[in-house]
């Protein structure tokens, strides 16, 4: 179906011309797509039971798409969508930049929109790719009327789907990646979130976006059943039309069919059981010490810091208490000797095994302290071995200078700008007979690299543990948008994830992705709880994201291949046989017509 697209005059084209060559979007289509993008960030946290609203976005945002007239203009629709979602969705980095970074609020403005304009690249990326793949921008006359247009096919909804993971993943990958706001995460407590086992958070994003695609495609379907004209109707009676109504109909209830199947797989998926429980029960111990950021690294609010914190790990028990990144804000070799005797003689006396964040180093023989780290340090009692892991997957800007941006860099007041990374996998720590596994701050958003810690280590952690400082983005939605993301490594690896933070989200998570307790954000205190490890491997940490990779790439190349625009070109080389024969034929009989009528 191709209902017209209510259309605006290119400059220099005439009605004539227009009617006659083609058709351009309307002015209002963009900033639909933009302000659909900016409604998207709503389907995240702290919003409950977003995914709902998401795929209703997508549905809209899918059949916006349908309506371009050429892999431009798809383009630039993915683009404008992405740009609102991401302007809106990850503002909390001026706040970082400006209010704790120092730099200048015009230049802190103009890095949040220069970023957010570099993120929407990969929606747009997306979008020209399903263009492409979906026939239209290859059919060798997209802007023509008489060009099939970006028709809602099965064949574009799975390039849609496809083109979309395809692009999250780049975005996740690409520069050290930043996958923050990938769909898929906003279904934690959506329909979809039962596939998050299988196929981890850019299997959930397919998912959705071929379940909106299908959705989209029979409602267009059904606006094209429902705007006859009086030409239609004086064939509703015919074989012909009846035939035709009867594929129409067939084409709406298959989408849909397929659309609710994809909805009661997600909803019922999470009833299948991937991990077991192992090992003995833990009692936890997760500290939040809410120290303010402004005095984290000034020697008053290291001292106040380094005290507090002394004072929460020693007043009770447990198997395990975990402070959050760089609690101790210090070098390891210098965290004070009040604070390490202490700390030890409560570990031995009450059999607690302690982590605690702090600034790892390597000092030289000359007295220089070389490779920094952003780390967390273990201990186990009655031992005198020290565990340490080794953030990786560092923060640009933060914790590393990318190429050619140390002036960016030194518009803005922050310390220890560069620090040596860790090994991608590293051995778990080790609560009685429990190994669990360490990530620093936004590691955890990184769901290929926990999977592959669980995966590739001799022995698979059973508990996830997150050590963060969210302090940098103030009281922003950044701090339930993390937990969010924590709560899908969860669904991913069939898992629990404890997470202790600096100023929130304190939560611990159990194996099925469940808040079972959390600190308000911005209060000093702990939480206490008793959690389960698991052991087994989901299909995602078996496979990661080579499952939904494999299946996007596939799904593109065929469709690349095989898809609609063959057949468009077939119609179009039949068309213009017809219309010389036609021409021949008319030709032929105006010369017999002039032979008639010559002289006899």
């Amino acid at each position: 179906m191709a209902d017209p697209i209510p259309s605006r005059l290119r400059r220099g084209v005439t009605p004539d011309e227009a009617a006659a060559g083609g058709r351009v979007l309307p002015r209002w289509h963009y900033l639909a797509a933009l302000v659909a993008g900016a409604a998207n960030t709503l389907s995240f946290a702290p919003t409950p039971h977003g995914g709902w609203l998401e795929l209703a976005i997508f549905v809209f945002f899918h059949a916006r798409l349908t309506r371009a007239t050429g892999w431009k203009s798809a383009a630039l629709t993915g683009f404008a969508f992405g740009f609102g979602n991401y302007v809106t969705g990850v503002w909390w980095l001026y706040v970082s930049m400006h209010d704790y970074g120092g730099m200048a609020a015009p230049l802190a403005g103009a890095a949040l929109v220069l970023f957010s304009m570099y993120l929407a690249l990969y929606p747009a990326l997306a979008a020209g790719v399903w263009s492409f793949c979906a026939g239209h921008a290859r059919n060798g006359n997209a802007g023509r009327a008489d060009a099939m247009p970006f028709s809602p096919t099965w064949h574009g909804a799975f390039a849609f789907a496809s083109a979309w993971a395809l692009g999250e993943w780049l975005r996740g990958t690409i520069f050290t990646g930043f996958p923050w706001l990938a769909s898929g995460y906003a279904q934690v407590d959506g329909p979809f979130a039962g596939f998050a086992p299988l196929a981890g958070v850019y299997g959930v994003g397919w998912v959705l976006a071929l379940t909106a695609a299908l959705l989209a495609q029979a409602l267009l379907r059904t606006r094209g059943n429902s705007s006859g004209n009086a030409a239609s109707a004086a064939l509703a009676a015919t074989d012909t039309a009846a035939s035709v109504r009867k594929t129409r109909n067939a084409g709406v209830v298959a989408p849909v069919a397929i659309a609710v199947a994809m909805l009661a797989a997600g909803l019922l998926l999470p009833l299948a059981s991937w991990t077991q429980p192992a090992n003995a029960t833990l009692s936890v111990r997760l500290l939040q010490g809410n120290v303010k950021q402004e005095m984290k690294f000034e020697q008053a609010g290291v001292t106040a810091a380094i005290n507090e914190y002394q004072r929460m790990i020693t007043s009770k028990p447990a198997d395990l208490i975990v402070t959050p990144e760089t609690a101790i804000p210090v070098l390891a070799q210098y965290v004070p000797n009040a604070f390490a005797v202490a700390v030890r003689a409560f570990a031995d006396s009450t059999g607690t095994s302690i982590l605690f964040g702090a600034i790892g180093g390597t000092i030289t023989p000359d007295g220089r302290i070389a490779d920094y780290t952003n780390s967390v340090f273990g201990i186990t009692p009655n031992t005198h071995d020290v565990y340490r892991y080794d953030k990786h997957h560092l923060v640009p800007f933060g914790e590393f200078v990318p190429w050619g941006f140390r002036w960016f860099v030194n518009l803005m007041n922050i310390p220890l700008g560069d620090f040596a990374r860790g090994a991608p996998v590293q051995k778990p720590f080790f609560v009685h007979n429990q190994p669990v596994s360490v990530d620093i701050c936004y590691e955890d958003i990184f769901g290929e690299e926990i999977a592959r810690s669980v995966r590739e280590n001799a022995t698979p952690a059973g508990v996830l543990i997150n050590s963060t400082n969210l302090a940098w983005f103030g009281d922003t939605i950044a701090l339930d948008q993390h937990l969010q993301i924590a709560r899908m490594r969860s669904l991913e690896t069939g898992r629990p994830m404890l997470r202790a933070t600096n100023t929130g989200t304190t939560a611990a998570i159990d194996a099925h992705g469940n808040i079972i307790a959390r600190l308000p954000p911005f209060t000093e205190g702990s939480i206490d709880v008793t959690i389960q490890g698991t052991s087994g491997e989901t299909p995602y940490v078996t496979s990661g994201n080579n499952t939904v990779l494999a299946v996007s790439l596939l799904l593109l190349a065929l469709g690349f291949a095989f898809g609609p625009s063959r057949a468009d070109r077939g119609a179009k080389r039949n068309r213009r046989e017809a219309g010389r024969s036609d021409s021949s034929a008319a030709a032929d009989a105006d010369t017999g017509d002039a032979r008639a009528d010559g002289p006899r």
